[in-house]
């Protein structure tokens, strides 16, 4: 079935690491628009030692999003989704799925139905952050990703320009897995540092009655260290339990956090075929 569909990409992320799963979305024969977040992609904001490559300062200095909130971006989303004719599907990545869940929570209305691509379902348990805290969350990843205190500097920062090899293979094996070196390195480029706590603070204040009323789809990634499946599985049981009228049409990859670019046909049809509300 053809749609209009809105792709929300998740943290450090932004429109342009979703360039194959639109084009094979757009070869379906979908309207694409992907989503640069407010602080994000194109509309990134940076600190300042980033630039300057002051890596010492870079785990001190606060970020210029620590005061952008999970609604101040959501109701950025809503705006957005009223511009539309007629509702669109809306698929989120990874911490863009805490975005989309508060978006269908604000305005469910504008949303003809929700897939979830390895994200966040933050539900019951209220913010994102909360099931990071679960025997599930436990990965393989290392913690030499993560630079500074993140409630110190309001964010979640990565270091997507450092030349030192031994962390370039780190964020290659925590997040993109899917790709081999080449790829993952035009990928990273576009990636920014700070991802804003606030994603993983704030509860998304879903309700059966208004996110909960949105058709909603899951695909789950078996090889995913950076959202384990089992964590993934927490979420959904989560969801179903706060919801059952609308419980999850789920399917599964063997593949990594990174499924959007490894595997583009494989979601641009799950969300192709995707349940959505007439």
């Amino acid at each position: 079935m053809t749609s209009d569909v809105v792709l929300i990409h998740g943290a450090w992320h932004g429109a342009g690491h979703f360039a194959s799963l639109a084009g094979a979305l757009t070869a379906r024969g979908h309207r694409v628009l992907a989503l640069d977040l407010a602080g994000h992609g194109a509309r990134a904001r940076f600190p300042a030692s980033y630039l300057t490559r002051d890596v010492a300062a870079l785990r001190t200095e606060v970020s210029p999003l620590a005061d952008l909130s999970l609604d101040d971006v959501a109701a950025d989303v809503v705006a957005t989704l009223r511009r539309f004719a007629a509702p669109p599907v809306v698929a989120a990545h990874s911490m863009g799925g805490a975005v989309a869940t508060r978006v269908a929570e604000l305005a469910p209305e504008l949303v003809a139905g929700l897939v979830y691509v390895a994200a966040f379902v933050p539900t019951l348990l209220g913010p994102a952050g909360a099931y990071l805290g679960l025997p599930e969350a436990k990965t393989a990843l290392g913690g030499g990703l993560y630079l500074g205190d993140p409630a110190a500097i309001g964010a979640v920062r990565i270091d997507p320009r450092s030349t030192d090899p031994a962390y370039q293979d780190e964020l290659h094996a925590a997040y993109f897995t899917d790709l081999d070196r080449a790829d993952f390195l035009a990928l990273a480029a576009l990636l920014t540092p700070d991802q804003p706590m606030s994603f993983l603070t704030t509860p998304t204040g879903a309700t059966a009655e208004r996110w909960g009323s949105v058709p909603r789809t899951y695909l789950r990634t078996t090889l995913d260290r950076a959202l384990p499946v089992a964590l993934q599985d927490v979420m959904i049981r989560d969801a179903d339990e706060l919801a059952p009228a609308t419980a999850f049409a789920q399917a599964t990859l063997d593949a990594g956090h990174a499924v959007f670019a490894g595997a583009p046909d494989e979601v641009a049809d799950l969300i192709h075929h995707a349940p959505r509300s007439s």
